[in-house]
Parts: structure tokens; C-alpha cells; sequence
């Protein structure tokens, strides 16, 4: 049923992004020259052969869950957390028939025609949908890529033309994968919250009916891929994203130490990473990671990403019970709505939404 106008507005605080090109249709001109809009010279490359040395952590579900190697596995997520902002996570318990069959859906989602296309495209109010996020100006720079972003969680926060008008068995599967995601990220903050020494109702409480977006990544192969980047520079707004490589073309690249340090996916793993609102939450001792995509002339990529963020009506601030004469807060505490708000409506750029927050 479509919400009141005043509703719509009240569930998904989501902004507007300015309405751009699809560039999936742009590369399929075959064109040898980028547009100049696209040309992002100061996005120099930074890997280097020290970085390429260097990989995220992996952490093992099945471990965690073990009664045996549980501590130690704690102790590796408690370190990746703190250290890295970023790990791939192995053993999920998520079958690899429904990795698949997402991966093999979303490839012919976003293969469809552009007048079908049409029907899922982002309006001047809303940027949910096809096109581009956090275009905020006409002059601005474009990132080398299409997406497809969408609220997903709680359901009655969906845009009606979006997730309900997906074809029918698109539908089902990411019915299905949005609550595994739900239950994979709650899992997942309950053990860090075990690692901080945080109540779990701390934690339950602020989560448990929490906000989720889906986003679909189209990346095309790039003429001068050296001049363009695939997605800004950025950390993520939320509390956790896991990420899903829907095909083996690499291009995910996190910033540790100022080196850009390429992420090799590993076989239905998912790469998961902390965003700005658990660093807020746990006083900064988690962190969240600047990572940004490349692209290359040779082969699109395509990846999956799942965020997910306390409920609506939660609080963005340090968790009281992380607050001590010795540990004084960081960072101020505002609704998470009014967050969300401020995130979506400005330029994607570096941590500068985790800066704002800071006292």
C-alpha cells in the first residue's frame, strides 16, 4: 500500500542524489575517450608492492561458534575490528545455492534493458533506484559505475515502485537473503559486542529492528580506466556492511596505513566491514576504513553490498557503558534518523560524516 506523503518521508530519510547518465549504456558505445566529467585525475594510485603484500584478516564463523577455538577466534574478530576495520568472514552458514542464485539473478537484473530499466529509476526526490548516489551538484566529478540502492529493511519502509515490482523470483531470493543478512549481521555485533564487554541487551535493543539498504555495484570496463574511480574514496554511514562479490573481477581496495591495499575475495566469503556509526557507537575503538573501487578496461565487476544500521527511532552516540572518567566520549550522540539524514545529503568524501560527529 503506498504510504502518505508525510510517511514516505518519515521511513526513508534517504535525500535526493541529482539525476546522471547511466554509464552501463555510456561504455556500451564503445567509446575510446571519457567523458570529462568522469576524469578524476587526483585519484592517483597508492598500491604499491609493499601493499600488495598485505591482506584483510579472516575470520572463521564456524570457530567463533566453537566451543573450543571461540575465545581465540573472538580475540582474531576483536583485532580485525580494531585494526582493520575490515575481514572476510568464512564458513557463514549461508549455503552457497543462494550466493549463487543471488549472483546469478542480480547479474540478469542489472542486464536488463534500459526501458525496463526505466520503470526502477531514481526520481528528483528519491535516490533509491537506479543511477548514481550522492551527486549534489552539476559540476560534480562521476564515479565509473551504475547502481541500484534500495531500503529493505523494515519492510514497511520499502519504496512500493521498487522492491515489490521486482520480477517475481528476483523478489523471493532477496526476500530470503535480506533476512539471512539481518540474521548474519546481528550474529555478527552480538560477537563483537562479547569482545567489548558490552551487554548483548545494549546492543540487541538498539539493532534488533534495525534499518537495512541493499545496494547493487555495475562497474563497466573503462576505456582510461586510470582516470576514473569506480566508487569515491569514502567509509561507509552505517554499523556493518557485507559485502557479496558477485563475480571473481577484483577492484575493492581499503586504505591502511595510507596505502591502498587491494582486497583478494576469497570463494563464497563475505568481505565485511565496520561503518562510522559502530565506530561512534563503540567510542572509536572500532574504526571505520576509507575504501574505494577501481576499474579496469578489460572486464565489468559487479558486487553486492548490505548495510545495516540501528533502528530509526535509536540514538548515534558511544555506548554508556564505553564511557569512563578515562575513556570520556568522543563523539556527540544525535538520533539516527537525523544521522542518516545528514549523511545522505552530502558529498560522498573521505570520513568526513564519522568527522562531523566528533566533540
Amino acid at each position: 500500500m503506498f504510504q502518505p506523503k508525510a510517511m514516505e518521508e518519515l521511513l526513508n530519510p534517504s535525500g535526493s542524489s541529482l539525476l546522471v547518465p547511466s554509464v552501463q549504456e555510456l561504455a556500451k558505445e564503445g567509446t575510446c575517450i571519457v567523458p570529462p566529467r568522469y576524469i578524476q585525475p587526483q585519484h592517483e594510485n597508492m598500491v604499491t608492492s609493499e601493499a600488495r603484500g598485505l591482506e584483510i584478516p579472516v575470520i572463521d564463523m564456524h570457530s567463533l561458534l566453537s566451543l573450543e577455538s571461540g575465545s581465540s577466534e573472538l580475540a582474531k574478530l576483536h583485532h580485525a575490528c580494531k585494526e582493520w576495520g575490515f575481514f572476510q568472514l568464512i564458513n557463514h552458514g549461508i549455503s552457497s545455492s543462494l550466493l549463487e542464485k543471488v549472483k546469478l539473478e542480480i547479474q540478469d537484473f542489472l542486464n536488463l534493458p534500459m526501458s525496463e530499466k526505466k520503470k526502477f529509476w531514481q526520481s528528483p526526490q528519491n535516490m533509491e533506484g537506479f543511477g548514481q548516489l550522492f551527486v549534489v551538484s552539476e559540476d560534480q566529478k562521476l564515479d565509473w559505475a551504475d547502481m541500484f540502492f534500495m531500503t529493505t529493511l523494515p519492510k514497511h519502509s520499502r519504496m512500493p515502485h521498487l522492491f515489490p515490482q521486482l520480477p517475481p523470483s528476483f523478489r523471493d531470493t532477496l526476500e530470503l537473503y535480506s533476512e539471512k543478512m539481518k540474521d548474519l549481521a546481528m550474529i555478527m555485533i552480538g560477537h563483537m559486542g562479547r569482545a567489548l564487554k558490552i551487554e548483548e541487551m545494549e546492543i540487541r535493543e538498539l539493532f534488533e529492528d534495525g534499518i537495512q539498504y541493499m545496494r547493487m555495484n555495475y562497474y563497466p570496463p573503462c576505456p582510461q580506466p586510470e582516470k576514473v574511480i569506480g566508487l569515491t574514496n569514502h567509509s561507509d554511514s552505517t554499523a556493518l556492511t557485507i559485502l557479496l562479490q558477485v563475480n571473481e573481477v577484483e577492484g575493492l581496495q581499503i586504505r591502511k596505513d595510507d596505502l591502498w591495499v587491494p582486497v583478494k575475495p576469497l570463494p563464497n566469503a563475505f568481505i565485511i566491514n565496520i561503518g562510522d556509526t559502530l565506530e561512534i557507537l563503540t567510542n572509536g575503538i572500532y574504526r571505520s576504513i576509507e575504501h574505494r573501487a577501481m576499474v579496469n578496461s578489460q572486464r565489468e565487476r559487479v558486487s553486492f553490498a548490505t548495510f545495516y544500521s540501528p533502528r530509526k527511532d535509536g540514538v548515534v552516540g558511544p555506548l554508556p557503558s564505553l564511557i569512563t572518567e578515562q575513556t570520556p566520549a568522543k563523539f556527540k550522540s544525535i538520533g539516527v534518523r537525523e544521522y542518516l539524514e545528514d549523511f545522505f545529503a552530502r558529498k560522498l568524501e573521505g570520513k568526513s560524516n564519522r568527522d562531523v560527529m566528533r566533540i
